[in-house]
This record gives C-alpha cells, sequence and structure tokens, in this order.
C-alpha cells in the first residue's frame, strides 16, 4: 500500500497534458459487447478502474490489448454473460454491461455493484428502464438476472436525471425492436460520446446533446474506433491545483467547453484565465481566494465530483462560502480530514460552511473515497509543512498518475511505500 507525503507551500508552474476521462472509458468500453470484432478506443487513461473494467470484460471473453493509451477490444469470443461479484464489486460502473449484454444476448446476471465508500447510490432507475424495454429482472443472492427474448422500444422517463442510467438504457435499446424515446436524459460529455460512437457502429440515436433521445433499433452493430474525450474532472482538479497555491500553470489536451461551471466559480472566486492556442492558462500568482459558494447540479451545473475539490480551495479563501451537494448528500467524508489540516469547516445537512483560514498546516490525513483523497491533496499542496495522505489506492482509480503531473509542476510529492492503513 502506498500514501502520498507532500511538503506543501510551493508555488507550481509550467505545463501538462490531461488525460483521457475515466468515466467516458468506462462507459465506451462495455459498449462493444453490442458488436463482433475489434473495437478501438484511443485516448484511455491508465487508471485502475479501466484495468478493473478489462479484467471483467475479459471474464465475459473479451480480449483487449493496451498500449500507449491505445486500447483494443476484440468482442467475437464474447462465451459468458455472467458479472460476477469479483470485479463488479470494485466499481459501481461494472453495472454497465447490463444493458449490452441483456440486448445482444436476451440474458445478463450482474452482481449488485459496488466501489463506494459513501451513501446509497441506488441502481433502481437502471432497472426500471430494462424492464420498461420488456426485460425480466430478478435479484437473486446479490445478482440482478435480467433476461427478454427480444427487446422492445418504450418510453422512458427518469425521474432523476441519471448518467448510468441513461447509458445503460442507450446500450439497451440501440438493437431493440421499434422506437425507444428517453426524457429526461443525462446530457453530461460522457453521455453524448456514447451516443456518439453507438452511432459509429450504426445505431440510429437521434437527439444527442439533449434531454430527449430518441432511438430507432436496428439489426446490428459493427466495430468502430473513437478518440475519447478529456477528463474534465482531471482538469478541474489540476485547476484548483494552481488556484490553491497561487500558482501560474497550463493544461493541454482540454475541453474548456465541459469546464464551464468550474471555470465560472474559479473565475468568480478571483482567479484568472488565458486561452492561447489549444492550452487553457490559470493565472492565480498576484490574486487573492475570494469565497464563492457552490451548490453542485446536473451537467451543465457545478459537478458532484468538483464538490470536495472545491471545498478545499474555500478553506483558504477570504469569507465564509456554503458547499451544499444536492447529488449526493452525504459526500462530505473530506470534512473532518480537512479539519485536521486546520480548516474551519462547519456541516449543516447537505452543506459544508467554510470559514476561511490565513493558513493550513501540514498532517497525516486518510483518503476515503476517490474524489474525497484529490481534495486531500490540494490542501497539502498548500499546507505548511508536510502532509501526509494514506490510502491512496482511491486516487488510483480515477487519476493517472497524479503526483507525477503535479510533480511536473513543481509540487514537492512523492508516492511512499507504507505499511499504514
Amino acid at each position: 500500500m502506498d500514501k502520498f507525503v507532500i511538503r506543501g507551500g510551493k508555488k507550481l508552474s509550467g505545463s501538462v497534458s490531461v488525460s483521457g476521462a475515466k468515466n467516458s472509458s468506462l462507459a465506451l468500453m462495455p459498449a462493444t459487447l453490442l458488436n463482433s470484432g475489434l473495437n478501438i478506443i484511443e485516448n484511455t487513461p491508465e487508471v485502475n478502474d479501466i484495468f478493473t473494467m478489462i479484467k471483467l470484460l475479459k471474464q465475459l471473453g473479451v480480449e483487449s490489448e493496451f498500449q500507449n493509451h491505445t486500447l483494443k477490444l476484440y468482442t467475437s469470443k464474447i462465451n459468458n454473460q455472467v458479472a460476477p461479484y469479483e470485479h463488479v464489486k470494485k466499481m459501481r460502473a461494472s453495472v454497465y454491461v447490463l444493458g449490452p449484454l441483456l440486448s445482444r444476448f436476451g440474458y445478463a446476471k450482474v452482481s449488485m455493484p459496488g466501489g463506494c465508500a459513501w451513501g446509497p447510490r441506488p441502481i433502481n432507475l437502471h432497472l426500471e428502464a430494462m424492464k420498461r424495454l420488456g426485460a425480466e429482472i430478478t435479484l437473486e443472492e446479490g445478482y440482478i438476472i435480467a433476461s427478454a427474448n427480444k427487446l422492445k422500444g418504450a418510453k422512458i422517463h427518469f425521474d432523476v436525471s441519471s448518467v448510468g442510467a441513461t447509458g445503460n438504457a442507450l446500450m439497451a435499446s440501440v438493437l431493440a425492436k421499434g422506437t425507444t424515446l428517453i426524457s429526461n436524459a443525462a446530457i453530461e460529455p460522457e453521455i453524448n460520446l456514447l451516443g456518439e460512437y453507438l452511432n459509429s457502429m450504426g445505431a440510429k440515436i437521434s437527439g444527442i446533446g439533449t434531454t430527449s433521445l430518441e432511438i430507432e433499433g436496428v439489426d446490428q452493430l459493427y466495430p468502430n474506433t473513437i478518440r475519447n474525450i478529456p477528463d474534465r474532472i482531471e482538469a478541474g482538479t489540476l485547476l484548483i491545483a494552481g488556484a490553491i497555491t497561487n500558482s501560474r500553470i497550463s493544461l493541454a489536451n482540454i475541453d474548456v467547453n465541459h469546464l464551464d461551471a468550474v471555470l465560472n466559480k474559479l473565475e468568480e472566486s478571483g482567479i484568472k484565465f488565458i486561452l492561447e492556442n489549444d492550452k487553457l492558462i490559470l493565472d492565480a500568482e498576484n490574486s487573492s481566494i475570494n469565497s464563492s459558494d457552490v451548490t453542485t447540479s446536473v451537467y451543465p451545473g457545478f459537478p458532484t465530483d468538483m464538490q470536495a475539490q472545491w471545498t478545499s480551495l474555500m478553506t483558504l479563501a477570504d469569507g465564509i462560502s456554503t458547499v451544499t451537494d444536492t447529488i449526493y448528500l452525504d459526500r462530505f467524508n473530506h470534512v473532518p480530514e480537512l479539519q485536521r489540516l486546520g480548516a474551519n469547516i462547519e456541516l449543516v445537512n447537505n452543506s459544508a460552511v467554510v470559514k476561511g483560514v490565513k493558513k493550513l498546516k501540514g498532517a497525516k490525513v486518510m483518503s476515503t473515497d476517490l474524489r474525497a483523497s484529490a481534495s486531500l491533496v490540494l490542501a497539502g499542496l498548500a499546507s505548511e509543512g508536510t502532509t501526509e495522505v494514506l490510502r491512496i489506492y482511491h486516487l488510483d482509480r480515477g487519476y493517472q498518475r497524479i503526483e507525477e503531473k503535479l510533480k511536473a509542476l513543481g509540487a514537492d510529492i512523492e508516492r511512499v511505500a507504507t505499511t499504514e492503513y
């Protein structure tokens, strides 16, 4: 097991490139189950969640090659429709195999998902969508068992916008007989890319980028190649690394159109940006951090996956800010650890009331989930003295060697093997 040792207080400078998006990769990979042949996903990040999905797909009979961020998936020898607990328990995105397996083979047995260290995140929306398409669903001994002779187009309305459920419904409906209408669909960039990939395979999806999707079922899909989008959450995390250390840094391989909510809030807090060719330059060298309230919401609102990182930034802001999470009401496991570094934060229901302090001081802290881990690293970069962040395996699920990117920007951070837990 590893930890990060961070000697804080250093200014950052220079440029790094943002990795491909983890969340979109985890949708694109199961989508290849819908065809037979060689599929290529370019700009795939080398993070543990990707390797977990590769292992899960291998269990189903998918062969793979993964080199230089190019993932090749061979789907002509799928011989199993069972996704076992040993793989699915590691991450919730594993449930993405449900829709394509059911659609192509008429059967799927998928373990109830895990991989979450905080709060209930039910999959009932996924299951209701499958039922609307004509699947018979049973839950037996911790497994979802779904079957259908042939899925049939239907009207699917999500009471709550859900990225995962929208993705699963899309993948299930593309081979269904007839027309499917999905209302209140998620419009996150990762879902839009999935829709584009399915269309490139031969699917007939209209309305991509809107909350109303129409899918005309087809008889067969065909392999294709797609380039993954940049990871907007990694980009946002690195931008806050520059802001919290009052630095000037630039990011390449970034799509600013996916970052409007984060960039708007950073500008509101006093941070300046410059777009130069294909790079985004953040300039916080002569800026004080102004307090700025944030309320998370579905895209294009402020992402819940940036809530913990924003809370870290606000610990050093001038004034008092309120950070409210409307997506996951109890996603605040990072708060007690930030308090160990000297942050002044009070939890009130699903909000963190953050009173900015003059400085943070290094301490030993413990990661509890992926984004909470990132918030602790950010706070450590700005803290006086040494901060040790334990349980960084959470970070490795979703950030590709983030310590190397921070080192390239001048941070004093190293990965150290430890027996501490």
